[in-house]
């Protein structure tokens, strides 16, 4: 572990550990302080009646006022970086994923920021080789200013017995009954809606869904499973503190998000020996073979190999193995080893 020769200021505007960006910092935060390395979280202060593009851009003037001689490695766009770690993408490319609202000033914002950020910075961390094209492509950034470190994720066992005991007193579920999970917040643009309609055209008979995130829209998911017919094989749990216990029971993990930079909860299934099926829009989809990877959310091949898998055992189980051992190559001590050869480079 190579230690670091001063302070390293981590900016990142929220606190909540649900966040990809959150939950990655609050992990590299506590291998920081088993290792003794000094640093400090930047979170902001502002009020949340504020509006969020408001907060966004005073939030941006208070560090880059207070910055001085500070070493910044932020997780947000601003203007002030040293190095910024592009963990939440490129938004210009997701806005041309996503129908946004065009009166709503924090997208025009966090594009303005972002220009500003990717050029002002002495290094770009990207995790996944999609996002660093991107930027190439969107801004105009030098290849060799990018350097590309995937996300890291604690390593973790499993009883799979356990989980169930536990999960079976609350659920309707069988022992050796397939079980095919989704977790994410933010439906629409994870892909909940293709997730369902590809559970609908299944065959494997007696499969269970389960879909975990926080969704203000969860009617519309909830009618559309009743829509679909499948209403009796999915459960929708909302946010759970337990994800670990979803990932020990579940056989398949489908994730045909529309633009994900990389996606924590594909390692985290892989942990738990799931198969990961996940959209080419996912960063996270460098690490799995041709075959678990969708061209596009509406990528209806996937339906076939889901089948097939469930349909031999030897293989599916060939394959959780593979997954689990694949990850244990990402786990948060790698990736904070290669940041902290990023950041001795330009500290």
């Amino acid at each position: 572990m190579r230690t670091l020769g001063k302070k390293v200021f981590f900016v990142r505007s929220n606190k909540t550990k649900f966040g990809g960006a959150e939950n990655y910092l609050s992990c590299l935060s506590e291998e920081l302080s088993k290792h003794k390395i000094d640093y400090q979280i930047i979170n902001s202060t502002l009020p949340k009646f504020l509006p969020s593009w408001l907060r966004v851009i005073l939030f941006n003037f208070s560090i880059c006022f207070f910055k001085k001689k500070k070493f910044y490695f932020s997780l947000d766009r601003v203007t002030c970086p040293d190095i910024y770690r592009a963990g939440d993408g490129v938004h210009k490319v997701f806005l041309s994923t996503e129908k946004k609202s065009k009166t709503n000033l924090l997208h025009p914002t966090y594009i303005f920021l972002e220009k500003r950020c990717f050029n002002k910075s002495k290094c770009i961390v990207a995790n996944s080789h999609m996002i660093k094209q991107q930027i190439i492509d969107t801004y105009s950034i030098q290849s060799e200013k990018i350097k590309i470190i995937y996300n890291g994720i604690k390593l973790k066992e499993f009883d799979y017995k356990k989980s169930f005991d536990k999960l079976s007193k609350e659920f309707t579920i069988k022992k050796n009954q397939p079980i095919i999970l989704y977790v994410g917040s933010g439906f629409k643009r994870k892909g909940v809606k293709e997730f369902l309609q590809i559970i609908s055209k299944l065959r494997t008979p007696d499969i269970k869904a389960f879909v975990i995130g926080k969704e203000k829209d969860i009617d519309f998911y909830i009618n559309l499973s009743q829509q679909l017919h499948i209403d009796n094989q999915v459960i929708f749990t909302g946010p759970r503190e337990d994800v670990d216990d979803f990932y020990a029971i579940s056989d398949i993990f489908l994730l045909p998000t529309h633009y994900e930079p990389f996606s924590n909860v594909v390692l985290e299934a892989m942990n738990f020996e799931n198969v990961v099926f996940t959209t080419r829009q996912n960063g996270a989809s460098e690490l799995l073979d041709k075959r678990f990877i969708m061209d596009s959310p509406k990528d209806n091949k996937v339906v076939k190999s889901i089948d097939n898998l469930l349909s031999n055992e030897t293989n599916l189980k060939e394959e959780q193995i593979k997954n689990r051992e694949k990850s244990k190559l990402f786990s948060i001590e790698e990736n904070l080893n290669k940041t902290l050869e990023v950041i001795n480079d330009y500290i």
